[in-house]
């Protein structure tokens, strides 16, 4: 009985955790492979995502206040946030946990083997995720 109540906990928390994930808005070029891949796997991770195919990412990413050294290919708001380019979803899920005071996280560039940047049998670059506002960036993991 007490594995069947434990099973059913389990079951009701992955439930309301996926019913009520958090909604992205990713901005994106219509031609770019990379980013929809991108969203493969915040769509993977539970995340609900809306995209928005535009030809002047960089009017978005003035808008939305991303330095230029951090800037990548598509650009993601979810629940006051930015997310710039290919950042892990671990690392989303972590700053919509810890909140910490900023604009959000970029891996600038498009480094390969981040998220929508696999390539089967090339090797992963290793790149770092910046929590970044406005002109400041620090690291906040590193790959």
């Amino acid at each position: 009985m007490r594995m069947w109540v434990t099973s059913l906990a389990i079951y009701v928390s992955v439930f309301f955790a996926s019913a009520f994930a958090a909604e992205m808005t990713v901005y994106k070029s219509p031609y770019c492979g990379c980013c929809g891949k991108w969203v493969e796997h915040a769509m993977a991770a539970g995340y609900s995502v809306k995209t928005v195919d535009t030809e002047d990412m960089d009017a978005i990413k003035k808008l939305l206040g991303v330095p230029e050294p951090a800037q990548s290919c598509h650009t993601t708001v979810v629940e006051g946030y930015v997310i710039e380019g290919h950042v892990p979803i671990a690392d989303v899920d972590r700053l919509l946990a810890e909140r910490p005071k900023a604009r959000g996280l970029a891996v600038p560039g498009m480094p390969m083997g981040s998220p929508g940047m696999e390539v089967p049998g090339e090797p992963a670059d290793n790149y770092d995720v910046y929590l970044f506002d406005g002109e400041r960036a620090s690291i906040y993991s590193r790959y």
